[in-house]
């Protein structure tokens, strides 16, 4: 690496070590996004497997695609793609429990205070059906149905349907490879073996390959995965573990035939010592069972997973192991870690894509020139910081909030100190239903609402100033949001038909869905 020069400090050589998903969204993106005069090479070995968790994602995606100009129809397709209203979570309070954290609003605000509060008041004197009623991101899923919002539709609850998808994690590597490729990206094939660093300060200099090519760059990203080959066995960064409060520490995946009716949402299912995810794609089913090897064995957790499939298994099933938390910084000398090896959170609420999106980003916004100036990298850890401790709060709560008795992976959950930030949030919400979000955190008042109530978490009152209308009306106002959500249900085609109509990779592969009952989940 060249010591930077008074007259030019421009970073001219980007090196991305990695590819997968991290990779090669940051590729795709960066190669768009920087102006000419940079190079970017992303370095990768096909002998080394990618994790491919990160197959379901919140509406989020959909503003990194349309950056870069992606037509979602051909996206869909490349990917075996499918739509997500939400995220289904069963057994999560007690067993027998389901609800659905659902994308989008709830019902619709008013000027005194926030919809739900009016439903408080009403739910709590036994006089209103449950939350899922009010949201057609929670009615929808239930029928198997879905369609995107409307453009010329702006008062309809039509309008309100926010969507993300569920994709293989493999082919949108490789469709966003293609992109970046075609926009300059040069790919080296090939094991690194040493990686050089800069004797006077330590900044990572070159890149050694198997077959004696040196590889130099002034910017280097870490999209190695859990490896963390730069970031952390080059630099020695650090980590900040945090499986005290997310004790799961072990994951077994495998896809499988898919069977029934293709549904809009992906499921979670707390087992003994973890939960399971299922994410139904046009071609397979991917299933994976997340669990704390302190409470349960390896072959007990497979033969779990093996045991509540929806079909035949495609593949033999792989364990993964990681440890809950982040790098202590994510952007160290002139190293970002971007993806795995810039932390782990588990896919519960399906956040893995979103911060390799959000870090991309930001990258982007305090982007640097050679000379790498502190405070630019301090602002940029401090906002990663950030994203990640609010995420894990999130996270932090649906285990916090379960209900189960005859467990003690849930019983030590239920029973484990949590952060202040999430015990201050539990208390504000059991006593009048109260939620406050801070700053720009990723989940808006609705998810945490969602959560905390579908989990059993019961507010003890509500907004006082919901009292000015009385409950005749509010009755009639929520009797109409349910009826008009129920209504635009009823026309809206199932998730497989519009499918089908849209971006069917293979038509053929859709008929088992077409042919199988509409509704029901």
């Amino acid at each position: 690496m060249n010591i930077a020069s008074e007259t030019d400090k421009a970073i001219r050589e980007i090196v991305i070590v990695g590819g997968g998903t991290a990779g090669w969204m940051t590729a795709a993106a960066l190669s768009r996004m920087l102006p000419q005069g940079k190079r970017l090479r992303l370095v990768e070995s096909d002998q080394i497997s990618t994790i491919g968790v990160g197959e379901a994602t919140i509406p989020s995606i959909r503003a990194f695609n349309q950056l870069l100009n992606l037509d979602e129809d051909e996206f869909i397709r490349e990917t075996q793609a499918t739509f997500k209203l939400g995220i289904e979570f069963v057994n999560w309070g007690n067993q027998g429990d389901s609800y659905i954290h659902g994308f989008g609003q709830i019902g619709r605000d008013q000027v005194v205070a926030k919809f739900y509060q009016y439903w408080l008041k009403m739910y709590q004197a036994g006089k209103a059906p449950d939350l899922e009623a009010f949201s057609i991101n929670t009615v929808a899923p239930r029928h198997a149905k879905f369609m995107r919002p409307p453009k010329d539709m702006p008062n309809s609850p039509l309008s309100d349907i926010s969507y993300a998808f569920h994709f293989d994690a493999g082919l949108y590597a490789r469709y966003l490879r293609g992109i970046a490729e075609r926009q300059g990206v040069l790919r080296t094939e090939g094991r690194i073996v040493e990686v050089g660093t800069h004797p006077e300060n330590g900044h990572i200099a070159s890149l050694r390959m198997e077959n004696g090519e040196q590889i130099e760059g002034d910017l280097f990203i870490d999209c190695s995965g859990l490896s963390a080959l730069l970031i952390e066995k080059t630099l020695h960064t650090g980590f900040e573990d945090w499986s005290h409060w997310l004790p799961a520490d072990s994951a077994i995946a495998v896809p499988c035939v898919p069977a029934g009716a293709l549904l809009p949402y992906t499921r979670s299912s707390a087992h003994q010592a973890g939960w399971q995810w299922r994410i139904p794609l046009q071609h397979r089913t991917g299933n994976g069972h997340v669990f704390c090897s302190k409470f349960m064995s390896a072959d007990e957790a497979q033969a779990i997973l093996l045991n509540n499939l929806d079909g035949e298994a495609l593949a033999e099933p792989r364990l993964i192991r990681f440890t809950t938390g982040k790098r202590k910084r994510a952007w160290n000398k002139n190293c970002v870690a971007i993806g795995l090896a810039g932390g782990f959170m588990e896919p519960l609420e399906s956040t893995s894509i979103h911060m390799i999106q959000t870090a991309i980003m930001r990258l982007l916004s305090l982007f640097p020139d050679r000379a790498f100036s502190q405070v630019d990298i301090d602002t940029y850890n401090a906002q990663n910081d950030e994203e990640y401790q609010r995420i894990r709060d999130f996270l932090i709560m649906h285990y916090k909030l379960n209900q189960h008795q005859d467990a003690d992976f849930w019983r030590y959950c239920r029973e484990m100190e949590v952060p202040a930030e999430v015990q201050h949030r539990i208390d504000l919400y059991r006593s009048h239903g109260r939620i406050f979000r801070l700053g720009e955190e990723l989940f808006a008042d609705a998810s945490w609402l969602q959560v905390m109530h579908g989990q059993g978490l019961r507010a003890q009152s509500y907004h006082p100033l919901v009292d000015q209308r009385s409950e005749e009306d509010i009755d009639y106002f929520l009797t109409q949001v349910q009826k008009t959500i129920q209504k635009c249900v009823d026309v809206m085609p199932t998730h497989a038909e519009f499918i089908a109509a849209t971006c069917a990779a293979e038509k053929v592969q859709l008929e088992r869905t077409m042919n199988k009952p509409r509704y029901g989940t």
